[in-house]
């Protein structure tokens, strides 16, 4: 199953919309996640620096735990920081630090070995901490006790740090964002380049101007370029030896003709013209056999001047039917094949329409992605049930209606050798006959 035909640019395009829309996103978010996670771990570090310079300045006395009016840590001794200390004995709180004097916090009590650190989020009244409680034991020479240490950091002072980080990383992606799409239009133009290179080889080839791919081109086209070379080289050979092997068996043919026209059989008249019969379709098929309808490279070949030169011939054979010719057709429309093949096709078809018609011939081509000819004329037409049997090969179409003879068959092959399609239908303005052509260049082009 062949997959949707799409282009390289619209596929660049989709794959720098994942990066932009999806993969600078998710590494936005990783980032951030990586960076959240590292100010967790950065907290249980400086708090956990902040508990054991806490511990240090414990004064342990006959009275109880005694502390210094100044801690060493700064953000304990002022109001209103971020990170509180707290000792308790058993349930009860025995000192806090400066900066928890107006704060509203229980914290939660962890049971835990002594000198076994437990670090933790905890919640309370819909503000998040992070809080770390060690159990130490404290003694002197006549006694001792356990007390539990307790640091507690507020989780807004990590989200302050991420807003800031975040901000930075946002304006950091959208140069990035940037970055990315310049780097991937710049590489997509150097990547395409020899593409475009080859192409212009290519349509130089079937405009006849070069022979051969001679470019210098990356690793990836060289096989290409070596497979079309040889191509090239083979359809020559095979060219050649059609025309030897043609011109052959036209010497050949010519002599028992010109033998058999005239002895003494060639003069009756069925004979004669059954003689004669041969010799047109030997003619038409060594003409069919030696043009480009089989060539592999299509030159684009300009319709009007072929029609225009058909045109005048035929109102020159038909003078006494004084035809009235309708023909529309563009300068730019163009067939993708051999002239001669073209001038086949459209001689056969508007000569047909020519000997049909009563008064008028019509000759209108239409080109976008198809080529669409269409030859129409005001005879009496093709009757339906004989439409199929008018293209098919060795059927004697001249006991048809006036007009549609033997070379019906050899347009309908030189259309299949061009993958194009023949239809036959009434024509909807004149009434007669209307023969449609039509090539599909989409895939071509």
């Amino acid at each position: 199953m062949v997959g949707p035909q799409v282009s390289l640019k619209i596929r660049q395009g989709f794959i720098l919309v994942f990066v932009l829309l999806v993969a600078l996103p998710i590494l936005f978010y990783s980032i951030g996640k990586a960076y959240y996670a590292s100010l967790v771990e950065a907290t249980e570090k400086t708090l956990e620096a902040q508990l054991y310079s806490l511990i240090s300045e414990v004064d342990f006395t006959e009275h109880g735990i005694i502390m210094p009016s100044t801690i060493l840590a700064p953000e304990l001794n002022r109001l209103n920081s971020d990170t509180y200390a707290m000792i308790y004995r058993d349930d009860e709180s025995i000192w806090h630090s400066e900066s928890a004097v107006n704060v509203d916090f229980v914290p939660q009590q962890i049971e835990t070995k002594a000198g076994a650190a437990d670090f933790r989020r905890v919640e309370y009244k819909n503000t998040v901490y992070w809080q770390l409680s060690l159990t130490v034991i404290l003694n002197n020479i006549d006694q001792s006790e356990q007390a539990r240490f307790i640091l507690v950091k507020r989780n807004d002072a990590l989200l302050r740090l991420m807003d800031g980080f975040k901000q930075t990383l946002v304006e950091w992606m959208f140069v990035m964002g940037i970055a990315i799409t310049a780097l991937m239009a710049v590489g997509f133009i150097w990547s395409a380049r020899p593409l475009q290179r080859l192409d212009k080889e290519i349509k130089a080839i079937e405009s006849g101007d070069i022979q051969e791919i001679k470019g210098l081109y990356p690793i990836e086209l060289q096989t290409i370029k070596a497979d079309l070379n040889l191509l090239l080289e083979s359809q020559q050979r095979q060219k050649e030896r059609y025309r030897t092997s043609l011109s052959d068996l036209a010497h050949a043919l010519k002599t028992p003709l010109a033998v058999l026209k005239s002895s003494p059989l060639a003069n009756d008249a069925d004979a004669q013209e059954q003689l004669d019969r041969i010799n047109v379709m030997i003619e038409h098929q060594l003409k069919r056999a030696a043009t480009g309808a089989s060539d592999t490279w299509k030159k684009q070949t300009p319709i009007k001047p072929v029609i225009d030169s058909i045109l005048s011939a035929m109102a020159k054979v038909y003078r006494d039917k004084d035809i009235i010719f309708d023909c529309i057709v563009s300068d730019k429309d163009y067939f993708l094949g051999d002239q001669t093949d073209l001038m086949e096709l459209l001689g056969n078809l508007i000569d047909n329409a020519c000997k049909a018609c009563r008064s008028q011939v019509t000759v209108q081509v239409v080109q976008s992605k198809t080529l669409c000819i269409g030859i129409s004329d005001d005879g009496p037409g093709v009757p339906e049930d004989k439409r199929e049997s008018l293209l098919k090969r060795g059927t004697r179409l001249d006991t048809y209606q006036n007009g549609h003879g033997v070379g019906m068959a050899i347009v309908s092959d030189l259309v299949t050798s061009y993958h194009g399609t023949l239809t036959i239908t009434e024509a909807d303005k004149l009434g007669g006959a209307q023969f449609i052509l039509e090539f599909n260049y989409n895939d071509k082009k």
